[in-house]
């Protein structure tokens, strides 16, 4: 009678523990995601006429895979950043082009999935396309992998020009050969976007906006996005033809975490 009361005790133990883990793991699963401020944007509801073409919500990027943080595959961006790349968007329509963006507002568990990736040297799966010519033992001290990213703050975005009428761009296959980002544009992974010397991402020197190899038409229109953009308040950083803060940044010193998603934003637009 002992032994069964011990055995007994010793289950009942047992349930109340598997109990406990159990509401603690329900009670974790509840705690409410992050949101977005209410200044925060659908680039979508700002500006339908751009494309978006969400590159870290597919493998077709540097790491190969989805990235942490991107639920959906829309753009979010600060109201004033996207009210000025409206704008943008207007001028370029006159002209027979429309903008296209790869990338927008960037969670910090993003930039943290990137700072994983460039610290397994074991993982070069990408390297053929997105850094042929860089060590990736050197991602971080040549400035192409950082721990905190302008794009988490939320006025930061990377983005293109397309020639109109936009040509669709086919799907990446996983595990299809990869062509160096600096080959010639007829060579590399297809994109609608008119030439800009290399592909999006590009770890190269050749991707440094005003890189004095790149010339002619290739050059021409990165200067036709810098001063589209420029002359509504966008900076260019020079390392990256593709990149663009609008300054003043609503959010200068904060790093949101809030995921990629239309249920993160507060704001009825």
């Amino acid at each position: 009678m002992t032994r069964l009361s011990t055995a007994v005790r010793g289950l009942v133990t047992t349930l109340a523990a598997l109990l406990a883990v159990t509401a603690a793991s329900a009670t974790a699963r509840a705690t409410p995601e992050a949101k977005a401020p209410e200044d925060f944007v659908a680039l979508r509801s700002v500006d339908p006429t751009i494309i978006q073409e969400m590159r870290y919500f597919t493998p077709h990027n540097f790491v190969g895979e989805r990235v942490d943080g991107y639920r959906q595959p829309i753009c979010i961006l600060t109201r004033p950043a996207a009210d000025a790349l409206h704008k943008a968007q207007v001028t370029l329509l006159h002209e027979g082009y429309t903008l296209k963006v790869y990338d927008c507002y960037r969670p910090q568990r993003a930039v943290d999935h990137f700072v994983r990736w460039a610290e397994d040297l074991d993982d070069q799966a990408m390297k053929s396309e997105f850094y042929p010519r860089v060590d990736k033992t050197r991602l971080f001290e040549d400035g192409y992998i950082a721990e905190k990213s302008g794009h988490s703050r939320g006025s930061t975005m990377d983005l293109t020009i397309v020639r109109l009428p936009a040509k669709p761009t086919r799907p990446y296959v996983p595990g299809e050969p990869l062509v160096p980002c600096y080959a010639p544009q007829d060579e590399r992974f297809p994109d609608n976007s008119v030439d800009m010397g290399t592909g999006f991402d590009c770890f190269d020197t050749l991707a440094h906006t005003l890189d004095p190899r790149v010339q002619g038409v290739q050059r021409a229109n990165r200067l036709l996005l810098k001063s589209t953009l420029e002359d509504l308040g966008f900076v260019n950083l020079a390392e990256e033809w593709w990149h663009y803060t609008y300054k003043p940044e609503p959010y200068p010193d904060t790093y949101f975490d809030f995921p990629v998603s239309k249920k993160s934003l507060t704001s009825s637009r």
